[in-house]
């Protein structure tokens, strides 16, 4: 009896293959769903912590400013939100001035200026900024504007009025102007080297020297320049110049000196041809009292004193009056009109007020 005994037949090599193509496919399927998946939560994440960024940045924006080459560090200017363009350059004006940056500060407000042509606060701090460089024509120059804009300005066009009839009051005794609670008419008070726009003098610079002198108690010059408007022409014949010095008298009252007072010009021509100013020297000079004997002040106070009335005259008290230099007030006139007035210490003009006005000899 035959048995038959059935053998396997041996595999299929290409099945085999088949297989581990589909495995390995399968395989790089799972791989790449994975990769994706971990890149788009880690791109949430990212847009996430943006997003906080966006909110946890300060109110307020900054406002970079490169330095110049030379100057101090960039500085930044924190500008409040809801500022417009101009009232955010007249802040950063407003501060680099502050800081002594005047020429950044001008930069600013002309950018101002260019956007609101205008505008009374820009023209405000433009022209202070030109004072501030000592750049008057410039500074007159933006009054007018402010001025030429009218009362609907409200109180800046009566400040422009102010500046451009009386000039800038003076800081303090540095500049021997007028102080600013002085409430003259006169066109006066501006800072030396200034001409109000009413004037047509200035005095544009006063210097005080006291010289070492043994015979004297005070000897004392005034230098003081005498200057014109660039272009006026003036007739020297109609210029009056009163320098008047002032004493405290027993450290009480202040009345005008009694002292020595010379006059003399130190320019040649002194009559304002050429745009130079010409230049005058007063002097003040009180010399020393000299020593008298017993008798005689024991009769110059006794011829002094007036008895009173059922009381005997006080003998040996001297009556004669202790003075001491205290100041000066320079007036300038032109044609007898008041153009400028200088004093030293500034309460003079307070307690002799001067005349706007002066009559002809």
């Amino acid at each position: 009896m035959r048995i038959l005994i059935s053998r396997p037949k041996p595999a299929d090599p290409s099945f085999a293959i088949g297989l581990g193509l589909i495995v390995t496919l399968a395989a790089a399927e799972i791989f790449g769903a994975t990769l994706h998946y971990l890149n788009h939560m880690r791109a949430a994440r990212t847009g996430q912590s943006v997003a906080m960024a966006s909110v946890q940045r300060p109110a307020f924006s900054a406002t970079t400013i490169r330095p110049r080459p030379g100057s101090s560090p960039a500085i930044s200017i924190p500008s409040p939100p809801g500022l417009s363009t101009v009232d955010r350059l007249l802040q950063e004006a407003i501060e680099l001035r502050d800081r002594g940056d005047t020429t950044t500060a001008l930069a600013r407000l002309h950018q101002a200026s260019e956007r609101d042509p205008n505008n009374a606060m820009v023209l405000e701090e433009t022209a202070k900024t030109y004072e501030s460089m000592q750049l008057f024509d410039r500074s007159n120059e933006t009054w007018r504007k402010l001025r030429d804009l009218g009362p609907s300005v409200g109180p800046l066009y009566e400040l422009a009025d102010r500046r451009l009839k009386f000039g800038v009051p003076s800081p303090g005794p540095a500049s021997a102007g007028v102080a600013p609670e002085w409430t003259g008419g006169a066109p006066s008070g501006n800072e030396v080297g200034g001409i109000p726009e009413s004037s047509t003098f200035g005095v544009s610079e006063i210097n005080t020297t006291e010289a070492p002198d043994p015979d004297a108690e005070t000897n004392l010059t005034l230098r003081i320049g005498i200057k014109k408007q660039t272009n006026a022409t003036i007739d020297h014949t109609k210029v009056k110049i009163l320098v008047k010095f002032y004493d405290t008298v027993d450290d009480k009252e202040v009345k005008l000196t009694d002292a020595d007072v010379n006059y003399e010009w130190l320019t040649s021509k002194h009559d304002w041809v050429d745009t130079n100013p010409e230049i005058l020297s007063v002097n003040y000079l009180r010399p020393k009292k000299r020593a008298s004997s017993p008798e005689t002040e024991l009769f110059e106070t006794a011829a002094a004193v007036k008895p009173q009335k059922g009381r005997p005259p006080k003998i040996g008290s001297s009556t004669q009056e202790k003075r001491k230099y205290l100041g000066y007030e320079i007036l300038i006139y032109y044609y007898d009109k008041l153009q400028v007035v200088q004093a030293e210490p500034t309460r003079l003009l307070q307690l002799f007020p001067p005349s706007e006005s002066i009559s002809s000899p």
